[in-house]
């Protein structure tokens, strides 16, 4: 039987970085509408849920679907849960896309969808390889995670360090010698695991580095690695937002 998939959009409106970064205008329209508008037609469904009336209010003027939830989550992954749990049942994965990607590209979740074809999987996400054009300052940055695979495609470790260690090697030349990935926040559950990984308890693991996935390795859950060689711009600050400018008028 064909699977149905929801893209759930979680979109809060405090941000210690960037406030009110979904409503903020990127090439004329919200930073939440690009990414509903990429989003919606290459799921079977697409909700915004948030926290915020304004938010709600601007979904809605552009035609997308929103649930509200609560303000007390602590990840996004409780805020698909609970906007999920209110949309109902009827679809048999939820996909969590973060509302401060405009440039999601529809191959991305056209992988991630794949990673469902095994019957194996519990939860998906998606790597991009680093280049040697990255360099070792990109590598090393642990606000970009890194990923370990094994042979299947399963993750076996994520980490803000670089993993694998490359011994005998100078670090300027790790790239060259070693393939390394690096994790995008894009996630997928299979509906009975959303729930039932939202009731785990902080795991020591994912208390050290500060990543929630480590949890739900800890607790047996088998995640699927898709790949990617997109490059996309996440919003964290305002100077993200005028490179995403910069990047959107090149492409026009």
């Amino acid at each position: 039987m064909k699977m149905k998939f929801i893209g759930i959009i979680p979109a809060r409106y405090a941000s210690t970085r960037f406030p009110a970064k979904p409503l903020a205008l990127l090439g004329g329209k919200p930073v939440i509408q690009h990414v509903y508008e990429k989003v919606n037609g290459i799921l079977d469904e697409a909700y915004v849920a948030t926290d915020d009336e304004r938010i709600e209010q601007a979904v809605k003027s552009f035609g997308g679907k929103v649930v509200m939830t609560s303000p007390n989550h602590k990840s996004g992954t409780d805020r698909c849960y609970e906007a999920y749990s209110k949309i109902g049942e009827g679809y048999d994965i939820i996909v969590n896309i973060q509302g401060d990607e405009p440039f999601i590209h529809p191959s991305q979740l056209a992988s991630i969808k794949e990673c469902f074809n095994d019957p194996n999987t519990d939860i998906a996400t998606l790597v991009k390889p680093f280049t040697p054009e990255d360099g070792w300052e990109s590598l090393k940055n642990p606000n970009s995670p890194k990923v370990v695979m094994d042979c299947n495609q399963y993750a076996l470790y994520f980490s803000r360090s670089v993993i694998p260690y490359k011994r005998g090697c100078e670090t300027d030349e790790w790239l060259r010698k070693q393939t390394y990935y690096k994790h995008i926040g894009l996630y997928a559950y299979r509906a009975n695991t959303l729930a039932e990984i939202t009731r785990l308890p902080q795991s020591p693991l994912e208390l050290a580095e500060s990543l929630e996935q480590l949890r739900w390795l800890e607790n047996g859950y088998r995640i699927k690695v898709g790949t990617t060689f997109i490059e996309t711009i996440g919003i964290d600050t305002p100077e993200d937002l005028e490179r995403a400018e910069d990047f959107l008028a090149r492409r026009m």
